[in-house]
């Protein structure tokens, strides 16, 4: 039976066979896996290699894989990767120059071979945080045409939550578990099978391709509930006010020193986030110095000179440093890109080694700002 449109059911050997489809299709499947204490992206070549029976325990600071006892391949939370390392990677070299016989140079720009990407399991969060990334770097007025490109060619199926860990807090940023439009396939875990709705067209056409069953009411109406109950059991939330605005009036805050008496400025939370994109370039040179090439890295508002000019750094302090990534990432993005720079995976309280809590920093400088607002306070 084929399903066009719509939703459907697979089994896990139907996964496997999506799997193989997309692999036949020449394309890289990339997917969660277990490797080296942690759930991580990396190269699929079977549905098997999800990581089937494992979740994880998290909170600010700590992050430990637990085994299951349902064998469900997506009952777990994001790791400390996301799709960013594949879409806008941490290093690329731009192009390469090499001095010819007679005193010339030749330029080389860089013509990378660009995989066919399939990403297996992106969580609404990391589709929302796709989708700003697509904003920030192909839909502003300078593009980055290598992430173009590989985000061109990507094809999604998206994965929703059913059970958000203790760092979550979606809801709370205008998301949720379940998955926004952008997606060519989405799944929904239920009981060992996957629902599965398509997207576009091109989603319609791979399923065509594997075996699968209609989807039959009772396991939609259990997909659906189970989402629905992972939206109220977010792990964090940010307070119920108007962030945007909060931000932009608490520059002179004490809360600033509070955090920055913890802070390491070691741009951790920077290189965890699926939205940050910040890069700056170095030109490497070998012992000759006849051939030199240009790399373009990631780069974070934490490092010392980031904003280095004549003379020195515009933000030499911890204090400045932190303000200035929560202020642009929750308030003035908005006046970049229309949008927040946060989607709530919570990746930067799970992975900040002083386990320093984005949404009560958030929170105490809400309680600053209004001391009614405070949760230790009595009404």
């Amino acid at each position: 039976m084929t399903v066009a449109q719509g939703s459907a059911v697979l089994d896990r050997d139907g996964l496997n066979a999506l799997v193989t489809a997309l692999v036949a299709q020449g394309r890289t499947v990339v997917g969660p896996t277990v490797r080296d204490g942690a759930i991580v992206l990396a190269e699929l070549a079977s549905a098997d290699e999800l990581p089937f029976g494992w979740g994880v325990e998290l909170d600010a600071g700590r992050y430990r894989l637990v085994r299951r006892e349902d064998g469900a391949a997506f009952a777990h939370s994001a790791g400390p990767q996301s799709w960013k390392n594949f879409l806008h990677p941490a290093r690329e070299r731009l192009w390469s120059a090499d001095r010819t016989p007679s005193g010339g140079i030749d330029f080389t720009p860089e013509e990378p071979r660009t995989p066919s990407y399939a990403f297996l399991g992106v969580r609404p969060c990391d589709l929302r945080a796709i989708a700003i990334q697509d904003r920030v770097l192909s839909g502003g007025r300078y593009e980055d045409t290598g992430y173009t490109r590989r985000r061109g060619g990507a094809f999604l199926i998206a994965a929703e939550c059913t059970e958000p860990g203790a760092t979550c807090f979606c809801v709370s940023t205008g998301g949720g578990p379940a998955a926004d439009p952008g997606y060519d396939l989405a799944l929904t875990e239920v009981a060992g099978r996957f629902l599965v709705r398509v997207g576009s067209d091109e989603g319609a056409a791979l399923l065509a391709q594997v075996p699968h069953g209609a989807a039959d009411p009772d396991t939609e109406d259990a997909a659906r509930a189970a989402v629905d109950a992972a939206r109220n059991r977010m792990g964090r939330a940010l307070p119920p006010v108007d962030v945007r605005a909060l931000l932009g009036a608490s520059l002179a805050a004490d809360r600033w020193d509070d955090v920055a008496a913890r802070c390491l400025t070691c741009g951790n939370c920077t290189m965890v986030c699926p939205t940050c994109f910040c890069t700056t370039t170095e030109e490497v040179t070998d012992l000759t110095g006849d051939h030199t090439e240009r790399w373009q890295r990631w780069d974070s508002c934490f490092d010392l000179d980031f904003s280095h000019l004549h003379g020195g750094p515009v933000r030499a302090s911890g204090h400045s440093r932190y303000r200035q990534w929560l202020t642009h990432k929750l308030s003035t993005w908005h006046d970049q890109f229309d949008t927040s720079g946060c989607v709530g995976c919570g990746r930067c309280i799970a992975w900040c080694p002083a386990g320093i809590d984005i949404t009560e920093e958030v929170t105490a400088l809400a309680a600053e700002a209004d001391p009614s607002l405070d949760p230790g306070t009595e009404t």
